[in-house]
């Protein structure tokens, strides 16, 4: 009975050190792609690229476009049927506009000045209470161009004005920035920890290659929870969107931002079944194929032995 409590008592902490592994896994994947992979600047901008082409974004775009060139031009542009005549043209050019290579580098250059600014404030410990903004001017003259090019009436008088539009309160700052630090800091500890949970559950277990199995099998677990968790949260971030008819163009941003995390979801759960697999094949075919090796080798023929020489007799 004695010789029995030892290798339970490993299997116990084996199976404690890998449920703990298996837990943090999707924890320390989800902290390293918000830590590294939407705080790197370029990569964020070749992520968004593309969806300057998307027909839902564009759409949202020349909406949003439309509506921010009129609403500045408003208290120049004389009212009623003036300013009537004047907006289907504009939102006729900012659909235009966003076929454009124009419309794409603008598109670029504004999801850089965003993603530049907030991250500086992120960062910045001592700008406590101040907003992120960012200035229009640059799109609006694009605009403004593009209706004088089409010889649109009244374009010269749409005024372009250096405001600064905020994108994010300086109390949605204050808090990010405390949550960005947080997953700075997970980011490095979370895979740190997982990883030496696995090497200490599969080093004390008594059976490794059942240890070996059980976290495969754990890691394609977390893998499926995390892909479960990015299709949950877009659900909800769609639903909390009260602006209905953009909803397409958010879901289009949302996979974009999320197409990493869950490549590496389901990276997540082919490896840890493939590493399941493979260890549940070996342990249970390797005694098997040891165990005819020394058969096959009893069973080989065994030669003759050599006859002993016969003595001449005298």
């Amino acid at each position: 009975m004695s010789e029995k409590a030892p290798p339970r008592s490993r299997n116990v902490l084996s199976a404690v050190l890998l449920v703990l592994a298996c837990l943090l896994l999707p924890f320390g994947a989800l902290a390293s792609w918000a830590a590294h992979g939407m705080t790197d600047t370029g990569r964020y901008v070749r992520t968004m690229a593309p969806l300057a082409t998307d027909p839902d974004v564009r759409r949202a775009v020349a909406d949003a476009v439309g509506e921010g060139v009129m609403r500045e031009a408003g208290h120049k542009l004389d009212t009623g049927p003036l300013r009537g005549a004047v907006g289907p043209f504009v939102h006729d050019a900012a659909r235009s506009f966003t076929r454009t290579e124009a419309y794409r580098a603008a598109w670029d250059a504004s999801n850089l000045a965003v993603h530049d600014a907030v991250l500086r404030a992120l960062r910045d410990d001592g700008a406590h209470g101040a907003p992120v903004t960012v200035d229009p001017a640059p799109v609006i003259a694009r605009i403004k161009q593009r209706l004088a090019d089409d010889h649109v009436s009244f374009a010269h008088r749409i005024p372009v004005t250096h405001t600064r539009i905020p994108v994010l309160t300086a109390a949605d700052v204050d808090r990010l920035r405390t949550g960005y630090h947080v997953l700075d800091t997970a980011a490095f500890w979370l895979p740190l920890a997982t990883g030496v949970l696995a090497v200490a559950g599969i080093a004390v277990a008594a059976c490794r290659r059942r240890a070996v199995t059980a976290l495969g099998l754990g890691t394609a677990l977390g893998g499926a929870l995390l892909v479960l968790a990015v299709a949950i949260g877009r659900r909800l971030t769609l639903a909390d969107l009260p602006d209905a008819p953009h909803r397409p163009a958010a879901g289009a941003v949302y996979d974009a931002l999320t197409s990493t995390l869950r490549g590496v979801s389901w990276l997540l759960c082919v490896l840890g079944l493939t590493v399941a697999a493979v260890a549940w094949v070996t342990g249970r075919y390797a005694p098997r194929l040891a165990a005819r090796r020394p058969a096959r080798a009893s069973a080989a023929p065994v030669a003759d032995p050599a006859p002993e020489p016969t003595r001449a007799r005298s």
